[in-house]
């Protein structure tokens, strides 16, 4: 079985928090974790190219990436209630994956996080699942089975693991986003070995 690809991005460090978090979910059911990250994208003004790879954090992701992955954790930060235009923009260059049926019944999950409650956390969950339904992928959410999903007052969705970013928590995750991401993960592992074992029979 191949790696679970986390893919995410990240302006300030709360959804990377996030994504370290699920790879401990993956990790625990010995599955391994690949964090990969976009680069942020340039606007007019801006001459400068993007490096080949961030000075710090996972590479960039590449097409090889997703191609190779047996499961997807795909996040973003809520940006007007929709996910951010740097993996936007990733997604738009996956059509030879889409052509080829590459990402066909693998399982994926999505994750994000705000600066406020009613920050548009669903919206942006329920958004970033589109282009992977495109792909044929299978989405798994996070269960009810999650005692956290019901205590939660915090970050928290049936549609995706998330995290409220605001004055006092910053990009730290609360102990209950942060068993929920666990918790994600875990599913996601679970998820990917039993397609991956169903498709060697």
């Amino acid at each position: 079985m191949g790696p679970i690809l986390i893919l995410y991005y990240s302006r300030h460090g709360s959804t990377a928090a996030l994504a370290r978090a699920i790879a401990l979910g993956i990790e625990a059911e010995g599955a391994t974790a690949r964090l990969r990250t976009v680069p942020s994208l340039k606007t007019l003004e801006e001459d400068e190219m993007p490096s080949i790879e961030p000075e710090s954090g996972p590479p960039y992701v590449t097409l090889q990436d997703l191609k190779e992955c047996s499961g997807l954790a795909l996040g973003s930060p809520t940006r007007f209630g929709n996910m951010a235009a740097p993996l936007k923009h990733f997604l738009d260059s996956t059509s030879s994956l889409w052509l080829d049926g590459a990402l066909i019944n693998k399982p994926a999950c999505v994750f994000t996080s705000s600066s406020s409650m009613h920050g548009g956390q669903e919206s942006t969950l329920l958004s970033m699942m589109i282009p992977l339904l495109h792909h044929g992928m299978v989405i798994g959410g996070l269960p009810y089975s999650e005692p956290e999903l019901h205590n939660t007052s915090e970050g928290g969705t049936p549609y995706g693991a998330s995290h409220v970013a605001n004055s006092h928590q910053g990009s730290q995750l609360s102990t209950t986003e942060k068993q929920l991401c666990v918790a994600q993960g875990k599913r996601l592992a679970k998820l990917a070995t039993s397609l991956y074992q169903g498709n060697m029979q």
